[in-house]
């Protein structure tokens, strides 16, 4: 089943812990950080007052009941339940206040993930399955929330808890709180033990959790292509498979996880055993009292208890670190395409487009495109053809800059656009792709997306010029009918009859068709050409049509192959020269007939 080894591991796991990570994170606790600070000293405050409850339990063995003063045993009684009342309120306040820090830093993150996304160039989506990206933005932010907001306080108010009991029960007995002392350097090496194994552990299950949502994305959307070739059982194995490495993982992750609690737990009765043993047999012999013995052993339990909360947080933040990692590095991927700190906005584009020496390859040593040069003037339409591969499609996304060309030029009305803002140039373009995007809404709403603030009459304006009209309107809610995701609703015709009414819309300067007609039906196309005259009016365009018929009209035809502009000329040109395009377009014509 070859499909299975599809799915890589995301990293490399034998990576060292970089704390470099935790004051990046710093930068989204600081907003918040007053609130943080006051739920710190709300949970500081109700865990001292807390603490004088092994105190009043001692004054109340050794004073109160053996002589009998219930006076003074209901005043310790009720200063004991105030404490806790205290300790309760306090409690509840500080975790309303985290819930709203918790979910704003949550947002923070997701928002800046979510805008840095929006830069990333082509690349980086043709690189990477649309589920593993996904998962960071939703699943991972989600993780890390809660370490970066009550996980750093729990871990300070543990601290404050661990001294203060240190102090409260020095203050009771001192040989008796070394006795309890002793038992933290066993724990030391326990810890130290367990945490490495733990940190991997953890980050095989981030990775078989990401590939399992990758290939899930990718089957739910392929779902299709799935039935149509039968691999329901083939892609059902897979699935399993995934699953079953998810479950391994989380299985060996949880085995080291959960040796955390049972082992500091052993360490806390073996201590308070010793309690007793030294309180009443060595350091005993009548002089410690009933009352101490008990106050140090609720301490020693006390003692151990922000320990194991430590212990646990500590487990918490090896799980979660790892998640860390993966949404910096998302925010560390490198905007390729980007504004110049110089660059200026594109005026109003009149559509002279010039290639000088352009060279371009999608990998470092494979040029797709070589020293390649010409230069379309305002208004014509240039059509591109050639072999599958060849580089048209490039072409037209170094004219909208999707890519940085490797060395050269590209230039409109004169004006290098790598020196130019990227909305002022793409706001003044419009791209017809081969896949036409529907999103979820209404057809109104898609067709809306050319431009934000048309009016309804505009809408309708350009879906009738583009023939989408009639279609629409056989729809029982018309241009309010709601598409689903990707436009379920619509055939692959109508999707890009809508695609067409929402780049008309926007007013382009310089329009680009890349095989914009392939899904519409010879008669909807001879209909449609009248509109697509129209949108070509005035406008400088280029076209990639996999129907040489439909480009026969255009001003210039160029024949693109091994990186560069084999022939250029008009259709009859061409025809007449015999050479690349005229063999193209004479076995198309013999295949159709």
């Amino acid at each position: 089943m070859a499909r299975r080894n599809t799915y890589r591991e995301d990293e490399v796991l034998e990576t060292p812990f970089d704390f470099h990570h935790l004051l990046r994170a710093s930068a989204y606790i600081r907003k918040y950080l007053n609130k943080m600070i006051l739920a710190l000293t709300l949970s500081a405050v109700g865990g001292i007052t807390a603490l004088f409850g092994p105190m009043l339990t001692q004054h109340a063995l050794d004073d109160a009941i053996p002589k009998k003063d219930t006076g003074l045993l209901f005043t310790l009684v009720g200063v004991l339940v105030l404490t806790y009342l205290i300790s309760v309120i306090f409690t509840t306040v500080r975790s309303r206040i985290m819930v709203h820090v918790s979910q704003s830093i949550i947002y923070d993150i997701r928002k800046d993930l979510f805008a840095h996304l929006q830069k990333l160039p082509f690349q980086y989506y043709d690189d990477r399955p649309h589920g593993k990206i996904l998962i960071r933005v939703v699943n991972y932010v989600n993780s890390v929330s809660d370490m970066l907001s009550n996980g750093l306080i729990n871990v300070v108010l543990e601290i404050l808890n661990l001294i203060f009991i240190v102090v409260f029960m020095f203050c009771v007995d001192v040989k008796l709180s070394l006795v309890v002392l002793a038992g933290v350097p066993v724990l030391m090496v326990f810890l130290f033990w367990i945490k490495k194994r733990q940190r991997r552990a953890w980050q095989q299950v981030s990775n078989k959790n990401s590939n399992l949502n990758a290939y899930l994305q990718e089957n739910i959307v392929g779902a299709k292509i799935t039935q149509i070739f039968a691999r329901e059982q083939e892609n059902a194995d897979t699935f399993a498979l995934l699953s079953d490495r998810c479950r391994s993982a989380w299985i060996q992750a949880v085995k080291y996880s959960n040796l955390v609690w049972p082992g500091i737990d052993n360490i806390s009765v073996w201590v308070r055993a010793a309690i007793f043993i030294f309180g009443l047999v060595i350091f005993g012999q009548g002089n410690t009292s009933l009352g101490v013995i008990v106050a140090i052993s609720s301490y020693a339990s006390r003692f151990w208890q922000p320990i194991m909360n430590l212990g646990n947080i500590f487990n918490n933040f090896i799980n979660n670190i790892a998640y860390l990692e993966r949404i910096f590095e998302t925010l560390d991927e490198p905007v390729v395409v980007d504004d110049a700190e110089s660059a200026v906005e594109m005026p109003p584009i009149k559509g002279e487009v010039t290639f000088e020496n352009v060279t371009f390859g999608y990998e470092a040593d494979k040029m797709v495109l070589r020293n390649l040069s010409f230069t379309v003037k305002p208004g014509e339409s240039v059509a591109l053809v050639g072999p599958t591969g060849a580089g048209k499609s490039t072409i037209v996304n170094l004219i909208s800059r999707f890519y940085n060309v490797n060395s050269g030029r590209v230039l409109i009305d004169g004006q290098d656009i790598s020196g130019v803002t990227l909305h002022s140039l793409r706001s003044q373009m419009g791209i017809m792709l081969q896949d036409s995007f529907i999103f979820s809404g209404t057809i109104e709403d898609n067709i809306r997306y050319g431009k934000l603030d048309a009016a309804l009459e505009e809408i309708v304006k350009a879906s009738e010029t583009v023939c989408a009209d009639e279609f629409i309107r056989r729809f029982q809610d018309g241009y309010r009918t709601e598409v689903k995701e990707r436009g379920s609703l619509l055939s692959q015709g109508q999707k890009q009859l809508i695609s067409f009414a929402r780049t008309l819309l926007s007013d382009p300067a310089i329009l680009v068709l890349d095989e914009a007609t392939s899904s519409i039906d010879v008669q909807t196309e001879t209909a449609l050409q009248k509109g697509l005259n129209a949108m070509l009016k005035g406008r400088t365009s280029f076209i990639i049509a996999h129907r040489l018929s439909t480009i026969k009209n255009c001003d210039k035809i160029m024949y693109v192959d091994q990186g560069g502009i084999m022939e250029c000329g008009t259709h009859e040109e061409l025809m007449a020269k015999q050479g690349y395009y005229y063999h193209l377009y004479t076995a198309q014509m013999e295949d159709i007939a």
